[in-house]
């Protein structure tokens, strides 16, 4: 039906445009991340969530902590997210353990390895919404997690939340809207634009024309670290989740094998 536009896919960091147009950097500095003008809800990778398909005694999604991928986002010289496992702030719960925890207007994050992370707003009453399969849905929060562990995220973004009460209600009001009703791309862009009320969050909030405003911050071993920019927050989101879904070790490496291609084309003198 009409025009269709494949998906944009990028499954490893050299594919990923920079600024030379061979897609491998020829000076210093960070390089151009991808805009994801045409993905879809990355969500749609995780396993269902409308009811409670796992057994009461199935052993808990696997998650390795020491596979997290730490970073940060800035927003030109402002920090506006920050993820650090020395900060304490990765530690996860089960399911049943987190609902002790959480308080109405909270953000949950479920994390399982080689999945997406999945965010969503406590609502109260062992509830949560969040946005899956193209639709916003209530959901209990032990559904929701499908076995995985989950963190209370409030502090990862560093934007002033509106109050739990509003919170609550932009999640709320959003429920049951799918498809082309949506206005954002993936559950942590909708769970955050809950929280924080941001058009940033949004499907075309920001226009990408001119300079590249943001830049992710990939933290790597021995205190180094990678950066690559993008022209607005919903397109380093998108590339966040999917360093996310990887994991680190799978970062490390495609950023190795990437290094090692530029390394050959500048000792290449027939490269110029």
């Amino acid at each position: 039906m009409g025009n269709q536009v494949d998906k944009l896919s990028h499954l490893s960091y050299a594919e990923v445009p920079t600024t030379d147009p061979n897609g491998l950097d020829t000076e210093d500095g960070p390089r151009i991340g991808v805009s994801y003008i045409f993905s879809n809800d990355d969500d749609e990778l995780e396993d269902n969530v409308d009811g409670p398909d796992i057994e009461p005694n199935q052993e808990e999604k696997h998650y390795d902590k020491r596979n997290e991928v730490e970073c940060a986002i800035y927003n030109r010289d402002e920090c506006i997210y920050e993820k650090s496992i020395i900060a304490g702030e990765t530690e996860t719960h089960s399911p049943e353990n987190l609902l002790n925890r959480c308080k109405a207007g909270d953000l949950v994050e479920f994390v399982a390895v080689g999945q997406y992370p999945h965010w969503a707003v406590y609502v109260g009453d062992f509830q949560v919404v969040h946005l899956h399969r193209a639709e916003v849905k209530n959901s209990f929060l032990t559904d929701a997690s499908q076995g995985r562990r989950g963190r209370i995220v409030n502090s990862f973004y560093k934007f002033k939340p509106l109050s739990p009460e509003m919170v609550v209600q932009n999640a709320m009001e959003q429920v049951g809207a799918k498809d082309r009703e949506l206005s954002w791309r993936n559950s942590e862009c909708f769970a955050a634009w809950c929280r924080f009320g941001k058009r940033e969050f949004k499907v075309g909030g920001e226009i990408r024309i001119g300079k590249q405003p943001y830049r992710l911050k990939i933290m790597l071993p021995e205190k180094q670290s990678h950066v690559l920019e993008f022209q607005s927050l919903e397109d380093l989101i998108m590339e966040k989740r999917r360093n996310d879904q990887i994991g680190k070790v799978a970062v490390i490496q495609e950023l190795a094998n990437h290094l090692s291609n530029v390394g050959n084309i500048r000792s290449d003198p027939s490269a110029h």
